[in-house]
């Protein structure tokens, strides 16, 4: 028996390629298996290669794997583009109705199973997907039963009928896969799972969720990839709570509505990709000026323009750290797992209600659209804190002949008291002009270098961010610091294995607040390496040119980047370091 495998479906977009990954993987983690999954599809609705590749273990993993056991095709192009990543014991699950063949250099074993008839034979031919899981759990010795809850939750509005067709494709499926091949396969069979349960879950989800945990009533919105998950989440669970999600004209209009209620005392989001992000802008620079929270989720994709809006990249870190014109407080940060983006999010809102600025959480494609396995969330961990909101008269001192409430009252923290519109006692001006303490507008030279130093005092000292870097050090010297950000921390995490087996000294390093940047604890790390390796998915080494301007060290700083579309691959990882030790840069 083996501790992991590797399973692949494929074929055209529209032919049910990301529901047959989602039931097959969905019944591994009901059977208590670690699970972690990436969606590769092409940005139009119909058409196009796809695939989804799922990597089932006994214990816990964050990356997609390397090779592939278990490759599914519905037609040929799956196997040309994706043959290449099957190991020697590999096995092709291909339709028996396009002819496959496997191409020259590739021994997999080829099984040609009649996915499209079998499902005809049942009474629709949409159902060859699910022919195809039920060989894939044949050749595991998957016991079945566990795709009827499945396949119920999926299915169970249309009718018990639809149900029980689904469930006859799975069955004609390992029944034909045990009749062509005699059944399980010995050297494709998992080891018994600890059978425990465990969340299933994108990383969009677990944003959402805790958006909700964290009281947050309004999220305004314009659907754009790989963001559109979070809005239909919370168009789903958002009204239970009293609160709702309204699809805005344009990302320009959501960023305004978001302002607005915050400015009313809502906790409100927003979320979008990089082309949304560059509209938001100028807003976000309102909310800075006018001290209001906001918060705001960029999930990054491939760029410029329209890029590649359905593939993996990281380049948005330099857009959201300096692309507000102006200087104003904002927070940047940057989870790195799907619990991250659970807790993260909660965070966000208090830091965004503490210190009165924007707060962007950064993530990246795979890290949203990647599904992987998590141990269940602690919801005693969650603290809302509202920092110096005024919500009622108490305390507040009468106003006489036209004077207004400080608003932006100067403190030795540069953070105002802050009154919900209403409040007696509580009337001020709000303006996106420079201000005076009032909100009146002022161009006043002293007045303006006294607000700008007071708004920027906020964030001066540091914030209250739980854990800005994560790390593994095993090394008071390491050969190499691998340095990532966001969804690569897994994979670096695998690569730094491979190396460390091999006797290279590997430290690790994540970095999760981007805004204010963690120098003070970074760069202790960095003078116990002798070389820092920075991975990162962009061309041009944003993450490593952070760590140049605000920690030093240039000469020991090595970019490692990848701008193709893909996640990295732990043996990426593995063979450029190797090549950096070979050629002597270590």
């Amino acid at each position: 028996m083996i501790k992991q495998l590797s399973w692949k479906v494929g074929g055209q977009q529209g032919e049910g390629i990301d529901s047959t990954g989602e039931i097959f993987s969905t019944a591994l983690n009901r059977l208590g298996y670690h699970l972690y999954g990436y969606r590769h599809f092409s940005s139009r609705i119909k058409g196009g290669h796809s695939n989804t590749k799922i990597r089932i273990s006994t214990r816990p993993i964050r990356a997609v794997s390397d090779d592939l056991d278990i490759l599914v095709a519905f037609d040929q192009e799956t196997i040309d583009l994706n043959a290449h990543e099957l190991h020697d014991r590999g096995i092709i699950l291909a339709d028996a109705k396009f002819n496959p063949t496997v191409p020259e250099g590739v021994s997999a074993r080829l099984i040609a199973i009649p996915f499209t008839k079998t499902a005809q034979d049942i009474g629709l031919a949409q159902m060859k997907n699910m022919v195809a899981v039920g060989a894939s759990s044949a050749l595991l010795s998957l016991p079945l039963h566990v795709f009827q809850e499945v396949i119920e939750e999926k299915f169970l509005r249309k009718g018990q009928q639809v149900v029980e067709k689904n469930m006859q494709a799975i069955q004609a499926g390992a029944d034909t896969v045990v009749k062509e091949t005699g059944g399980a396969q010995a050297e494709l069979m998992l080891e018994p799972s600890d059978n425990k349960k465990r969340l299933y879950m994108i990383g969009n989800d677990a944003i959402a969720l805790g958006a909700v945990a964290a009281g947050a009533r309004l999220m305004a919105a314009y659907p754009i990839t790989p963001s559109s998950e979070i809005m239909e989440y919370l168009i789903k669970k958002l009204s239970q709570f009293g609160g709702t999600v309204v699809q805005t004209e344009d990302e320009i209009a959501a960023i305004s509505m978001v302002i607005g209620a915050n400015y009313g005392g809502v906790r409100a989001l927003t979320a979008s990709a990089g082309p949304g992000l560059s509209l938001m802008t100028e807003a976000i620079g309102l909310s800075g000026m006018t001290e209001t929270p906001a918060v705001v989720v960029d999930t990054q994709r491939g760029g410029p323009s329209t890029g590649l809006p359905t593939k993996q990249e990281q380049s948005d870190i330099n857009a959201m750290i300096y692309s507000t014109h102006g200087e104003i407080p904002k927070i940047v940060i940057a989870p790195s797992t799907v619990e991250e983006c659970f807790y993260d999010t909660i965070q966000a809102f208090n830091l965004a209600d503490k210190y009165q600025c924007p707060v962007i959480i950064l993530s990246d494609l795979a890290l949203s659209l990647g599904k992987q396995t998590v141990e269940p969330l602690d919801y005693d961990r969650i603290q809302v804190d509202r920092g110096k909101l005024i919500s009622d008269a108490e305390g507040l001192e009468a106003l006489e002949n036209s004077q207004l409430f400080k608003r932006y009252q100067r403190t030795e923290d540069g953070i105002s008291p802050r009154v919900l519109p209403g409040v007696k006692n509580g009337l001020h001006h709000v303006t996106g002009v420079e201000h005076d303490e009032t909100g009146r507008p002022s161009e006043n030279a002293d007045n303006r270098r006294e607000m700008m130093e007071k708004r920027l005092q906020k964030l001066a000292d540091g914030i209250d961010f739980h854990d800005p870097i994560v790390s593994d050090i095993r090394h008071d010297e390491a050969d190499l610091l691998l340095v990532g950000i966001g969804s690569t921390r897994g994979v670096i995490q695998e690569g730094m294995e491979r190396l460390e087996n091999e006797g290279t000294k590997v430290n690790q390093l994540h970095i999760r607040q981007l805004l204010p940047f963690p120098a003070e604890a970074v760069k202790p790390l960095m003078e116990r390496a002798k070389r820092v390796v920075v991975v990162e998915n962009n061309a041009t080494g944003q993450l490593a040119d952070l760590l140049k301007l605000h920690v030093g060290m240039r000469d020991k700083i090595i970019h490692v980047g990848k701008y193709d579309g893909n996640p990295f691959l732990p043996s990426e990882i593995y063979n450029q370091c190797k090549e950096l030790l070979v050629h002597g840069h270590v």
